[in-house]
Formats: C-alpha cells, sequence, structure tokens
C-alpha cells in the first residue's frame, strides 16, 4: 500500500487537488457555566452559614433544663449590648428611711375637749434659789392661810386596776396612747389624753414619767389647769420648787384670775426669800370676796413693813370672818406697828376671845398686850 502511495505522489486517489487542512474551532461556553456555578455554591454556602450562625445564637440564649435546676428565662435582647449598664445598688437603710412609719390609731378619748383659745405661752426664766429671809426679831411666823379651793390641783379619779396579760402589759399601752392619737387629735384633746395618762401612771407610782407627761400636756395646751395644778403638786413633793414657780408663773401670766394659784406663787416666792407681792397685788382685783385671800395679802405686806396696806387688808378679811383670832392676832400687830395702840388693845382682844389661838400664841398675843398697856 505504501508503494502504491508514492507512485501516486501522495495525493489521494481520483484527484489531483491537494488536501486542504480544516481546524476544528475551540469551544468557547464551558468555563462561563463553570465560573458562575462556582459562584452560585459560594453564596448558598455563605446563606446557609449566616443563618445557621443566627439560628444557633438564638439558641445559646436559652439555657438548657437540667435535672433538679428552673430554667431561667431568658435575658430581653437590647439592641446595643455595649451601652448596657450594670445597675446602681440601693443601700436597703435609705429605702427603709424613705419610708413613713404609720402612727397607730387609737380610738377617741373618754370625753371631748373644745379646744381653748389664747396666746401661747411666753417662756419664763427660773428664778434662781434664794436662801428665805429670817422674820423680824420678836414678830411671829408668817400666819397660815387656808388655801383656796382653786388652788387645789384635781382630783385623781379612782380607776379599776387593768388586767395585764404580761408584767409590764399597762405601761406600754399607756405610753403608746398618746403617740396613737397625736395626728387625730386637737391640741385640746391631745392634753386631755396626757393628762389622762400621768394619772394612770402616778397610780401606779411612776412620778417622774407623770411629770413628763404632765409637761407635755400644758406644751400642747398651756390652758389645761389641772394638768398644771397637777405638775406643781409633784414638782413641790420632790423638792423642784425652782421649776414650779416656773411653771406657776407661767399659769398666771396666761389667766390672772385664779387666786389660789396666785397665793401658791406667792408662798413659794416668799420661801425664796422674795414677798410675793406682787404677783398678789395682780390677782387681788379677781379676789374680792375671799377672806383668805386678803389675810394672806396682809401677812405678806406685814412682813415687807408695809403696815397701813396690811391694816386694810386684815380688816377686809375681818369683815368676812370676824371670829378668826389669828387675823385679829395680825391686825392687832400691824395697829401697834403704826403707833396706833388703842386700837391694837382692842385687836389683841378680840384674839383671845376668839379661842382658837394655839397655846404659844396665846401666850405671844398676851406678851404683846401687856407692851402696848404699859
Amino acid at each position: 500500500m505504501l508503494q502504491d502511495l508514492d507512485a501516486r505522489g501522495g495525493h489521494p486517489a481520483g484527484g489531483g487537488d491537494v488536501l486542504k487542512a480544516v481546524p476544528v474551532p475551540e469551544r468557547r461556553g464551558a468555563r462561563p457555566v463553570l465560573i458562575g456555578v462556582a459562584v452560585l455554591a459560594a453564596v448558598l454556602l455563605a446563606a446557609a452559614a449566616y443563618f445557621g450562625l443566627r439560628y444557633w445564637q438564638a439558641r445559646g440564649s436559652v439555657v438548657p433544663r437540667t435535672s433538679g435546676q428552673a430554667v431561667a428565662p431568658a435575658a430581653p435582647q437590647r439592641a446595643a449590648r455595649n451601652s448596657v449598664q450594670e445597675p446602681i445598688p440601693v443601700r436597703e437603710e435609705a429605702v427603709r428611711a424613705s419610708i413613713p412609719v404609720p402612727a397607730p390609731k387609737k380610738p377617741a378619748p373618754d370625753r371631748a375637749v373644745a379646744p381653748a383659745p389664747g396666746p401661747a405661752a411666753p417662756p419664763v426664766q427660773a428664778a434662781p434659789p434664794v436662801q428665805a429671809a429670817p422674820p423680824a426679831k420678836g414678830a411671829p411666823p408668817l400666819a397660815p392661810v387656808a388655801a383656796d379651793p382653786g388652788a387645789k390641783p384635781a382630783a385623781v379619779a379612782p380607776r379599776a386596776p387593768a388586767k395585764r396579760n404580761a408584767p409590764g402589759a399597762s405601761a406600754v399601752k399607756s405610753s403608746a396612747e398618746p403617740a396613737a392619737q397625736g395626728r387625730d387629735m386637737n391640741p385640746a384633746q391631745r392634753a386631755e389624753s396626757l393628762y389622762s395618762k400621768a394619772n394612770a401612771v402616778l397610780e401606779e407610782g411612776r412620778v417622774t414619767e407623770a411629770i413628763s407627761d404632765l409637761e407635755q400636756a400644758l406644751q400642747a395646751d398651756p390652758r389645761h389647769d389641772a394638768a398644771r395644778q397637777t405638775l406643781v403638786r409633784l414638782l413641790i413633793e420632790a423638792k423642784r420648787a425652782a421649776e414650779a414657780i416656773q411653771v406657776l408663773q407661767v399659769g398666771l401670766t396666761l389667766d390672772p384670775r385664779q387666786p389660789g394659784m396666785a397665793m401658791l406663787l406667792a408662798r413659794l416666792q416668799i420661801d425664796f426669800g422674795g414677798t410675793g407681792i406682787e404677783v398678789l397685788m395682780r390677782t387681788l382685783p379677781y379676789a374680792a370676796g375671799n377672806p383668805e385671800y386678803h389675810a394672806f395679802l396682809a401677812g405678806a405686806l406685814q412682813r415687807a413693813q408695809r403696815q397701813r396696806e396690811a391694816i386694810e387688808q386684815y380688816q377686809a378679811a375681818l369683815r368676812a370672818v370676824p371670829g378668826n383670832g389669828l387675823w385679829w392676832m395680825g391686825l392687832g400687830l400691824s395697829l401697834q406697828a403704826e403707833k396706833r395702840n388703842a386700837e391694837a388693845v382692842d385687836a389683841y382682844a378680840h384674839a383671845l376671845a376668839a379661842g382658837n389661838l394655839s397655846t404659844d400664841l396665846r401666850e405671844f398675843v398676851e406678851r404683846r398686850l401687856d407692851q402696848v398697856k404699859r
């Protein structure tokens, strides 16, 4: 076959045309398709990864339930986690201090007291203790005077003993009563409540607590006379006369129309070396027809050597009670000091005739009578 082909000159049989090589065209559409498929696969993979990440993040905020443990609720998502601040700790003391504690309720007092109008009590300085001045030589002691009924402290009404479940139960109850009613009562009612509480604790022998309650009652209502009189009595019994003087001065400043209180204040002032005359003269217009008051003022004037005024007051007292030998004796002393001897003899004679002088006073009057007759 090869020899035959050489004989033909390398051309195929049947033609003299030279065979031409025709190139095969290259396939151009395969590479872009592959690139597109790769890009789409990458996008799908990225999307799957993104949604998978979000899913696991949502799952990660839930605490899985375990045996014996409660599932804690998921914390709410915040838009900006980096800006979240920790809560500020709150002090328990500050919270408690900001909460008002309501006062316990208490039933209404036994009796309602209408508020008494009037100005508040002015401050009064306590008088310094001064030794009592000794009486003049030869002069009798200051004539005792029967106290005016208004000067006596209000009597404490007897109460049935309260039943106690435990020791000190009544004390706790009584001390809590005014505080419970303090916000619901007017000043006069609060003063009355404190006055009642003072009487209750006084029955139990707690004098110091009773004094404190009475002082608070007067702060609430300075015109509560019963509380003032009881407080003065307790202060005198406790040998706190200077404080008693101050309490009486405040009371008479508010209302001078109290002869009994004026007499008591004058007596305390005399014991401290004063005269008591100013207090007695200020209340004198409201003591008309009170023989004890006139006689007490006469004795104070006599000690101050104001004999003429003393004679007038003794005569006013004797006009109401002519049979009081002590007042006749005082009148005779003032008349003798004024050199009115004839009148003094008559006064001494009436004193002896009254028959109500003690043995010592009778002897004293007899000696005076002998001096005048000489």
